[in-house]
């Protein structure tokens, strides 16, 4: 699977989906932050799904219709627990990511939209 991992969903989760197997690009890379908006056209144009903490992305797909291949989101989620909840993502939730859903993880409580 291909991400765009944003700033503050760090570079600790991008390298381990590296090691996963999976190609990852981080916003980091990109250089100065070109904002949400622009990751996510990034994102789109490269069919990657976008990892992040952040909850602008999800104001900006469902508020404002962006288009996108796939978000997840771990808003209240600690540094040290984001892997642990994406490999939770990947084993129920991989084919849900692949057909470009908004994954958001909350807690123990994992949310699938479309």
């Amino acid at each position: 699977m291909r991400f765009l991992i944003d700033r503050c969903a760090g570079s600790t989760i991008a390298e381990w989906l590296r090691q996963e197997g999976h190609d990852v690009l981080e916003a980091r890379s990109l250089g100065p932050d070109p904002g949400d908006e622009r990751l996510l056209l990034i994102a789109l144009e490269q069919s990657r799904v976008v990892v992040t903490i952040d909850s602008d992305f999800g104001t900006i797909i469902f508020r404002d219709g962006a288009s996108h291949s796939g978000l997840v989101r771990l808003p209240d989620v600690p540094a040290n627990q984001r892997i642990d909840k994406m490999r939770v993502v990947f084993e129920r939730h991989a084919a849900d990511l692949a057909a470009g859903a908004i994954v958001t993880v909350r807690g123990d409580r994992i949310r699938v939209s479309f």
